[in-house]
């Protein structure tokens, strides 16, 4: 996926509420599939500038995982800016009305920073907000997990796997991959996440060291932007598929990935399984796990063409997802070409 530009999306604002000192980010991407949807992330940027690319970057990520899931959504995102002290009741209301001000072109979900509670809050202003029924986080652990198994090829028992990052996903993921028979490696700057890993029988590390494991499998499951080219140029796993958005800091990075032979799980198709879940709240569908089992056939086709093409797997998946949005453009422009 390229860098994001400005005349590709549907909206970018900047808001500041001064009553409660609130500032945020609303970034909607593009609305071809439907109505963008996309979490909420609170975080410590060192300017505005910052949060705005930060937030571009994820809601143009999210046009492709909401496309490559099948979902009728598009991509959007927004950022609070964190001012380092705990969110407030007033804060979370002022950005709830801003939400129902953009009138259903957005539809907002817990992500980084956030909590089901915090967003709890905010569907108190406006009903365009999803995942609140239960919490995500245990879904795209799920959906990782599938993921790792197609990477595997179904031997994730005895493999040795690194989780970087044990927040609501990655603590699930490592409960998942315990069950399952993996060796783990744990990374977490707190404590006592890693403590409670520990006791499952995994093996502590640095958050920065992980990266470089000894491992079968490369979990990254905090923030983005882990895989640089120089990181891609020492892994020694030969897997990596992770929660974590945007785990290229560049393309490049994944073109190294390629040429030595380490499989790499887009991101976007294998950490789709808490916008499915909220999607489907959303709808009021069913059959939200049956949809989130499937990233795994859809991993194994996107190494099945790698293999056959010898086209790195995010190229695939960025072809992929552009071809889905891309088609159904063309299905609405259809009925108007056929009247001309």
């Amino acid at each position: 996926m390229s860098g994001p530009r400005m005349q590709d999306f549907h909206r970018i604002e900047v808001r500041t509420d001064r009553a409660s000192g609130l500032k945020a980010v609303f970034a909607l991407h593009n609305l071809t599939l439907g109505p963008a949807a996309g979490g909420v992330r609170r975080w410590h940027y060192d300017s505005e500038d910052d949060a705005v690319t930060d937030a571009m970057r994820l809601a143009e990520g999210m046009t492709c995982k909401n496309a490559l899931a099948g979902l009728p959504f598009g991509g959007g995102k927004s950022v609070i800016l964190s001012d380092g002290k705990p969110v407030t009741r007033a804060q979370l209301r002022a950005f709830g009305r801003w939400l129902d001000q953009l009138g259903g072109e957005y539809v907002a979900a817990e992500d980084v920073g956030m909590t089901v509670e915090h967003m709890k809050e905010v569907r108190r202003e406006t009903t365009f907000v999803t995942g609140i029924g239960a919490h995500p986080g245990p879904k795209t652990a799920h959906g990782v997990f599938v993921g790792i198994e197609a990477a595997l090829e179904g031997k994730v028992t005895g493999t040795r796997i690194a989780v970087q990052g044990l927040g609501a996903v990655g603590m699930a993921l490592v409960e998942l991959l315990h069950a399952a028979g993996a060796q783990l490696v744990v990374a977490d700057l707190d404590e006592a996440k890693v403590q409670r890993a520990t006791a499952l029988g995994a093996e502590r590390a640095g958050t920065e060291e992980v990266l470089l494991s000894d491992v079968d499998v490369l979990a990254p499951c905090a923030l983005g932007a882990v895989i640089t080219p120089e990181t891609a140029r020492h892994l020694r796993a030969k897997v990596v598929a992770g929660s974590a958005n945007n785990q290229l800091s560049e393309p490049l990075a994944g073109h190294i990935l390629h040429q030595r032979g380490i499989r790499y799980a887009p991101d976007y198709a294998v950490n789709a399984g808490g916008i499915i879940h909220a999607g489907y709240e959303y709808l009021g569908w069913s059959g939200a796990m049956a949809q989130i089992d499937g990233i795994g056939p859809r991993l194994t086709a996107i190494f099945a063409e790698s293999k056959a093409t010898g086209e790195p797997t995010h190229v695939i998946a960025d072809r992929m997802a552009h071809a889905a949005v891309a088609a159904r453009r063309s299905h609405d422009a259809a009925p108007a070409a056929a009247v001309a």
